[in-house]
């Protein structure tokens, strides 16, 4: 290891780490990646694309459980659990395997082990270690993403009380299932239990569940999760939790202060996430951590006492801190390995936190970007509210998908897209649109202009904007 030198050594292979690394050695560079486990991280083995497989999995058998009104029937359908696992198992390790053959045809080296910094001798800048062994860069990045975040008392076993990791790997699906958290990973894994036949209780700490997501569509997510059978409790603080031959019992104060119980087989802990940020040497190298993050400049160099930078030291992705999201680590990682390479100040891809969307995989699905309409009010922007409900829309009547709609928040001055939010039909495809039109600067004049395709779910995304201008055709 000693005998290589490196341009960029990478911490971490998920999705800000490989890309980060394929983007340096795109840009000559030459470049080692630091991971102790797999490659790809959380989101190809655990996150993102295994849970996807699953979600898809549940949205099939939902739709087959209600084929009739589509003059379909499925007579004798049921879940083969283990191999819905099996199948979610297999995408993540295609996926996986696709990384290693990427950075073998990029000419990355892949050096399996755990990375840790210490000062480099003679002072100013860090030295990174492989298992204990040197590995000489001028450039070290970070991307040792984040874990599932705990809460007092209530310790995951892997047995009764689990993680996202032991819930999409369990060896038979429960009867009943607590989930205590209902952010984007709470609701995704409340929707895929229940749609396949478990009994699913689901409580959260803040007064509604997706709490990131503006309002009214959150609000729809609730009644809709409910009219699904799953038991919701907003509002609730979790006070304890007790395991017993039967399963899991947790005790909680409703939104009224009422102590209640849940009873569950087993309970998932979704309250979030937190950066790893533990022993790797950055306190000893004078690296600032903040509420378990390292912090950065604008160009993700890692900051030392008093905001000095670290020489040599960056972080991208979910150690940096929020939004939590694959594609704002990606995104990231491209950005920083450009910085390093010299590419133009203009040319750099920087990342526009206001144009970063967000998706949940439930049913119906939740995308977003930018402003929700109380974030645009409390900003002092003067708004003007277009809404488009997926049950006017040709191609949603057609499809059988008419629960939802989108939602747009535009300056009232300009017509500049504030804020774009969906609830239903493909929305975390559609949120695509929106998210270019906010990075691109267009107004509400330029989409209106725009001939969609008809019949299309994206159609609604025009919809929307016209019922802001008072031009919806459909309404």
């Amino acid at each position: 290891m000693a005998e290589a030198s490196y341009d960029v050594a990478v911490v971490g292979s998920g999705p800000g780490g490989y890309v980060a690394a394929i983007r340096a050695a795109q840009l000559g560079l030459r470049v080692a990646v630091v991971e102790q486990g797999e490659l790809g991280g959380v989101c190809t083995n655990w996150g993102c694309i295994p849970t996807k497989a699953l979600l898809h999995s549940a949205e099939v058998y939902a739709a087959l459980k209600d084929g009739g009104a589509l003059g379909l029937v499925a007579d004798g359908l049921r879940v083969d659990f283990a191999r819905v696992i099996a199948r979610s198992r297999q995408v993540a390790e295609t996926q996986r395997k696709g990384i290693g053959i990427l950075f073998k045809k990029n000419g990355i080296v892949h050096l399996p082990g755990r990375g840790r910094l210490r000062p480099a001798a003679g002072g100013g800048g860090v030295q990174l270690l492989c298992n204990g062994q040197p590995v000489p860069a001028r450039h070290v990045v970070l991307a040792t993403g984040a874990r599932p975040r705990r809460l007092p008392g209530i310790e995951p076993d892997g047995q009764h009380i689990l993680t996202y990791v032991e819930a999409m790997s369990l060896p038979a699906q429960p009867a009943t299932l607590l989930v205590v958290g209902a952010g984007a990973i709470g609701v995704e894994f409340a929707y895929f239990y229940n749609a396949l036949g478990t009994r699913v209780t689901l409580i959260e700490a803040l007064p509604r569940i997706l709490p990131l997501e503006d309002e009214e569509i959150s609000q729809q997510v609730e009644r809709s999760l409910r009219r699904q059978g799953i038991h919701l409790f907003t509002g609730a603080r979790v006070t304890g939790v007790q395991i017993d031959p039967q399963g899991v019992v947790a005790g909680f104060l409703d939104r009224s202060g009422q102590p209640q119980t849940a009873r569950g087989e087993r309970l998932l802990l979704a309250v979030g996430v937190e950066g790893n940020v533990e022993d790797l040497g950055l306190q000893d190298c004078g690296v600032q951590v903040e509420r378990g993050f390292v912090q950065v400049n604008e160009w993700y160099q890692a900051l030392g006492p008093g905001g000095a930078v670290v020489p040599g030291l960056y972080a991208i992705g979910d150690v940096i801190g929020g939004p939590l999201l694959a594609h704002k680590a990606s995104a990231e990682g491209i950005a920083c390995v450009e910085r390093i390479a010299g590419v133009p100040e203009r040319d750099i891809h920087r990342v526009d936190r206001s144009a970063i969307p967000a998706a949940t995989f439930c049913r119906p699905e939740v995308a977003s970007v930018g402003l929700t309409e109380a974030q645009a009010r409390q900003a002092g922007r003067e708004v003007k509210i277009g809404r488009f409900p997926f049950r006017v829309s040709g191609k949603g009547q057609a499809a059988g998908e008419t629960e939802g709609l989108v939602k747009v928040v535009l300056c009232a001055r300009t017509g500049e897209v504030l804020g774009a939010h969906i609830v239903g039909g493909s929305a975390s495809d559609m949120i695509a649109t929106m998210t270019l039109a906010r990075a691109a600067e267009l107004t509400a004049t330029e989409i209106s202009h725009t001939i969609f395709a008809h019949p299309t779910f994206a159609e609604v995304l025009k919809g929307a904007v016209e019922a802001a201008r008072g031009e919806a055709i459909d309404l």
